[in-house]
């Protein structure tokens, strides 16, 4: 396989982009090139999903794309990898004779066996799924890097199982990564110079690892709530985040994604005890209504819900919410579509990922309940979701005006290569100008920054002066690194 030249191309979730840097580095391992672009490659992957029909059909449309670049150069395969490639193997393969493998989440170390099968003229799939695939001693080839900011998966699967999701069916039960194996990448993250890695699990506060009874569990290191590793060698996710943050202060750390019924006020402590864990959560909603909560399964109703948010208001004043919001699940009247606006106009989300309802095959919806919401009424939903949102968003980011905050430049803005952009802790992106004292900015340079505006999509800042850590700080009156809207 020398000499051979791959493209991979992501659609979805971070996980999805996570999963294609593992990818890219067992290809590498078997000699490939990584190329920028489709038609300088003797192989295309495409890492898919499925979460949404609309994002099934991108990916559709792109495999017929593809078509014209088999008849400039015949020696070119093509592969889905990732959800879709689970859930549809069958027509991918029959009906999208352009397709020449596919491979799902858990199966990618067997690239190079499927490879050699294409190679000898055959089709190739392998979309079994595992209960044991964490990809844990591989090390990333981090993709599109900017050099400052990366992904480390820590779980992969889910166990939950929302109505509406056909995650379950396409990436398998949950399982944990060693912990150790997460530290050492975080760590090695940082002697590449990487200034900020996200945590990615479909559902991190169910992260859990047993370690052995031995040596290796006092290799551990102390827990969150302080007690020796010896007291148990058991850990969640407040513990690996702890750890985390502990080995690699000088690591900005986020994660994602949160369910609401397994956030527990220990994470938020631990959140609340390191200043180089940001100051943002996603917590998905989904709906503000406790009777479509229950139809879609979710585990937790609204006044659960919002319990959670308290607690995080509580342990966090200046915390940063995001959320997800469906309009038009199966059966929603218009008294549980005004529960979800009055939720919303309760929390006051930073941001929000909206979306209409869409059916997906396999799932417990599917199954049980008609999608009986008629599409214009969905879309009037989800608009009057979007306009609320908006204006909260603009509201949220209005209060970080005036404050000094320290901002990750993460690259040149797409506007204006005159700016450059960044986040703060709340994970804002901030606007500020490319030059400062004489020298340009660049992606992983830590600055403080004065808020001077703000939209409901961005901040725009004024740069103060170039930092080195993320710690609290004294400037005129006391600056909280990352301080936002409390």
């Amino acid at each position: 396989m020398s000499g051979k030249r791959a493209y991979i191309e992501s659609y979805g979730c971070q996980m999805n982009f996570s999963d294609s840097e593992i990818v890219a580095s067992i290809l590498a391992e078997q000699g490939y090139t990584l190329v920028e672009k489709a038609e300088d490659a003797d192989l295309v992957l495409l890492n898919t999903c499925s979460v949404r029909e609309k994002a099934e059909q991108t990916v559709l449309n792109r495999i017929d794309g593809l078509n014209h670049l088999k008849g400039r150069n015949p020696d070119l395969r093509v592969g889905v990898l990732g959800c879709m490639a689970e859930r549809m193997r069958e027509d991918l393969l029959e009906k999208k004779k352009l397709v020449d493998l596919v491979v799902g989440p858990d199966a990618y170390r067997s690239l190079p066996l499927v490879l050699d099968e294409v190679e000898g003229g055959q089709k190739a799939v392998n979309v079994l799924l595992s209960r044991e695939e964490t990809y844990a001693e591989i090390e990333p080839v981090r993709l599109g890097s900017n050099g400052a900011t990366a992904f480390v998966t820590i779980m992969r699967g889910c166990d939950n199982m929302c109505a509406f999701c056909v995650v379950p069916f396409t990436r398998g039960r949950e399982r944990s990564r060693d912990p150790g194996s997460i530290v050492r990448e975080c760590e090695q993250l940082v002697k590449n110079g990487y200034k900020e890695v996200t945590l990615l699990g479909q559902n991190v506060d169910s992260y859990s690892w047993h370690a052995e009874a031995g040596p290796l569990a006092a290799d551990l290191g102390p827990r969150a709530d302080g007690a020796s590793p010896e007291a148990s060698t058991a850990v969640d996710f407040a513990d690996l985040l702890a750890r985390v943050a502990t080995a690699c202060p000088d690591l900005r750390i986020r994660y994602s994604t949160s369910h609401p019924k397994d956030m527990t006020d220990k994470v938020l402590g631990v959140m609340a005890a390191h200043d180089n864990i940001c100051k943002y959560i996603h917590l998905p909603v989904q709906s503000g209504s406790s009777s479509v909560l229950q139809r879609m399964n979710r585990g937790y109703d609204r006044a659960w819900y919002l319990d959670r948010i308290a607690a995080i208001r509580r342990y966090l004043p200046d915390c940063a919410i995001s959320t997800d919001l469906i309009s038009g699940f199966c059966g929603e009247t218009e008294e549980e579509h005004r529960a979800t606006l009055d939720l919303m106009e309760e929390v006051r989300y930073d941001m929000a990922f909206m979306f209409k309802y869409s059916e997906r095959p396999r799932t417990l919806a599917a199954r049980k309940f008609p999608d009986d919401v008629p599409e214009e009424v969905k879309g009037r939903r989800l608009q009057e979701v979007i306009d609320l949102q908006m204006k909260h968003a603009a509201e949220r980011n209005q209060q970080h005006v005036g404050r000094v905050q320290v901002v990750l430049i993460e690259g040149v803005s797409k506007r204006s290569d005159r700016h450059m952009f960044g986040r703060n802790s709340q994970n804002a992106v901030v606007i500020v100008d490319r030059m400062f004292a004489g020298t340009e900015l660049k992606p992983g340079d830590r600055v403080m920054a004065r808020i001077a505006s703000g939209t409901s999509g961005s901040l725009q800042g004024e740069v103060m002066e170039r930092v080195d850590r993320w710690a609290e700080r004294e400037e005129g009156e006391r600056v909280v690194v990352g301080d936002g809207p409390g």
